[in-house]
């Protein structure tokens, strides 16, 4: 996919250390928590088939929202997201993980039986794990078989996951 939309990132500040934050005309594409802004930016492209630059402000309400949220001081997210680029078994999968309430968990097979794909929790992994709106679309509440916390795509990967289910209370 070849896009000439632009689009633009920004990293913010926060508790659980940069996260960059990219968004265009349609919505927010994606979130990075941590790592380099040069490797944000190469998997931005890679999805969205255009290179983002880097601009002071460019996420705006998504920025703040995030800032917010990590804070203590928002429960939900309200932004336009652009998932162009994933499949629809992901995107499914996605909005599964997008109704899971805050301070509450479920695990990937309960998700993969909600798809009526009782077979799929690896695949169900598999999508959360290529989540591009980690936070927003909050991967972090799902689980393992028994509570195991699995992976997660943070930079500290499941350090930051259990900073985020202890922020919820889960």
């Amino acid at each position: 996919m070849r896009s000439t939309e632009k689009i633009a990132y920004e990293t913010v500040r926060t508790p659980i250390g940069e996260v960059h934050v990219a968004a265009g005309p349609r919505g927010v594409v994606a979130l990075g928590l941590g790592g380099s802004p040069a490797r944000f930016a190469k998997g931005v492209a890679r999805r969205m088939g255009t290179l983002p630059e880097k601009r002071r402000g460019a996420a705006g309400a998504a920025a703040r929202q995030v800032g917010d949220y990590l804070r203590g001081r928002r429960r939900t997210f309200r932004l336009r997201l652009d998932t162009r680029g994933l499949t629809d078994f992901q995107r499914a999968v996605l909005r599964a993980a997008a109704r899971i309430p805050y301070g509450q968990t479920a695990s990937y097979g309960e998700i993969a039986r909600r798809l009526r794909r009782p077979q799929a929790a690896r695949a169900v992994g598999q999508a959360l794990g290529a989540n591009p709106l980690p936070l927003v679309i909050p991967c972090h509440r799902v689980l393992g078989a028994r509570g195991a916390l699995g992976g997660y795509s943070a930079a500290r990967g499941v350090a930051v996951k259990r900073w985020l289910l202890r922020l919820e209370g889960a």
